[in-house]
């Protein structure tokens, strides 16, 4: 069981890599002695970096790791009382599991009596014992992983790192070493700091789950905390099934959403913007009179334990997952207990973009042309004869210490697959994308460096390359001097 004892704190870590890619950006944790921590996010977000900082095969670029208060931010792998398992074991074709196994341990120079007492102990804790002389290459896979965790806990290391251990193996494999890395560590009592991509691997062996995105930290909490009240869209969207609804709250514990409006339990004031998260397995079909909301089922897939029922309520599609079965075309109420309906404040998804000042005072976006001027954004201001900008009162303003800032909202953005397009102020690939139940929010990564989030009805794929259609009219420019 996990201390107050923090092993390991991680502060304000970041890390650059020469291409100028920031992997990790302002990293913050504490790991407390005896926990089982994962890292849980998409391909890229950072969480294997990490992992390698900690252990030490990579230095960060700003911040501090401390063990036991310690700073070992400087110090090589050799120097730290942490072993690693990776995806691909490693293990030594040549050798039996013994010599695999005691490998470390020959290194350091350890009496051979304490080596094969040593081997013999997690040879038992992963029940490979007998197997010492068999050949690695005649084991199956969830063998050799069991072999290659083993290395790693005969050095009997305070912190065990596990890089997606599980990712070579099948899905029936996958779960049973799930359970049994689990009570490895119940039994070991040591620090795990687990790396995966898979949401039920996280959810079912975690003391504690940090969700990444993008190099930064999404939320970090308790498996059953992650899942039933997630702190953004991305988090709601990224562990397990959601339905997500913009809305707003129309009185105390009142939300209006998808067509409806519902009792909550969040207390959120009156006029605020909402995502209401609603998980499939909470909401529950009735008659058509007796729901809070009504529509009519245009898909039904049998998953094997449940049904995912897919319903139209008006320009909304609603996701149910329910043992009871539904046909197609069916009439359909839905209703959800106050207590399943999270409520999350909207985020400001404004798109806020720098403008140039050009030389005859006009506005320019990534080399290209605005509708407005300057003088229509400084109040009383006026260009001289000579060209010179003055204020109400003639005084002189400086162009070069003006800051103009364009705003437009995501649902006012066109994306077009037509990058040459003339319309087109700029444009990028998309590197993630929410469902809202009547719309997709996009985010693209642009060739300025800068994201834009876009509100879409039309399904795009990942990493496809867009350009953005920024709509003058739609625009709003800021000045401040």
């Amino acid at each position: 069981m996990a201390t107050n004892e923090n092993i390991i704190e991680l502060r304000h870590i970041s890390k650059v890599f020469e291409d100028g890619f920031k992997a990790v950006d302002d990293f913050n944790l504490e790991v407390k002695r005896g926990e089982f921590v994962t890292f849980l996010g998409p391909s890229g977000c950072g969480k294997t970096t990490t992992l390698r900082m900690i252990a030490g095969f990579e230095m960060p670029t700003e911040g501090d790791i401390l063990l036991n208060g310690k700073d070992i931010s400087s110090l090589p792998p050799n120097e730290r009382p942490i072993n690693t398992v990776f995806q691909r074991y490693a293990l030594f074709p040549h050798m039996n599991i013994f010599e695999n196994i005691a490998f470390g341990l020959k290194q350091k120079k350890t009496p051979q009596e304490q080596i094969r007492r040593k081997v013999k102990k997690v040879l038992e804790l992963v029940d490979l014992e007998g197997f010492e002389k068999r050949s690695v290459a005649t084991l199956s896979g969830g063998q050799q992983q069991r072999v290659a965790i083993a290395r790693a806990l005969v050095n009997e290391p305070e912190i065990l790192l596990l890089d997606e251990p599980l990712g070579a193996l099948d899905l029936k494999m996958r779960q049973e070493m799930q359970l049994e890395l689990k009570a490895m560590h119940d039994e070991l009592g040591i620090t795990f700091i687990y790396v995966t991509h898979d949401q039920e691997e996280a959810l079912t062996m975690s003391d504690k789950i940090v969700v990444m995105k993008e190099g930064k930290i999404q939320q970090i909490g308790e498996p059953e905390d992650i899942y039933n009240e997630p702190q953004n869209a991305f988090v709601a969207d990224f562990i397990g099934d959601s339905n997500l609804f913009n809305g707003i709250m129309t009185g105390p514990l009142k939300a209006r959403f998808a067509g409806g409006l519902f009792d909550c339990v969040d207390d959120v004031p009156k006029g605020t913007r909402i995502t209401a998260v609603l998980r499939p397995e909470d909401i529950v079909l009735t008659d058509p009179a007796d729901g809070q909301i009504r529509g009519e089922v245009i898909s039904v897939i049998f998953k094997g334990i449940h049904y995912e029922i897919t319903v139209q309520s008006g320009r909304y599609e609603v996701v149910i997952q329910s043992t009871k079965a539904a046909a197609v075309g069916d009439k359909v109420g839905m209703r959800v207990d106050p207590d399943n309906i999270h409520i999350m404040i909207a985020e400001d998804h404004t798109n806020r973009f720098k403008v140039d000042l050009t030389r005859n005072s006009g506005l320019e976006f990534n080399g290209k042309e605005m509708p407005a001027v300057i003088t229509d954004l400084i109040a009383g201001s006026r260009l001289t004869e000579n060209g010179e900008l003055v204020d109400a009162h003639g005084a002189k303003i400086d162009p070069a210490r003006i800051r103009i800032t364009g705003a437009i909202e995501p649902q006012d953005i066109e994306m077009t697959d037509d990058i040459e397009d003339e319309r087109v102020l700029v444009d990028g690939t998309i590197s993630d994308l929410v469902y809202k139940g009547d719309h997709y929010s996009y985010v693209i990564n642009t060739e300025l460096g800068q994201d834009f989030i876009v509100d879409d009805e039309y399904l795009w794929n990942m990493d496809d390359h867009v350009g953005l259609i920024l709509p003058p009219e739609k625009m709003k420019f800021t000045v401040r001097k």
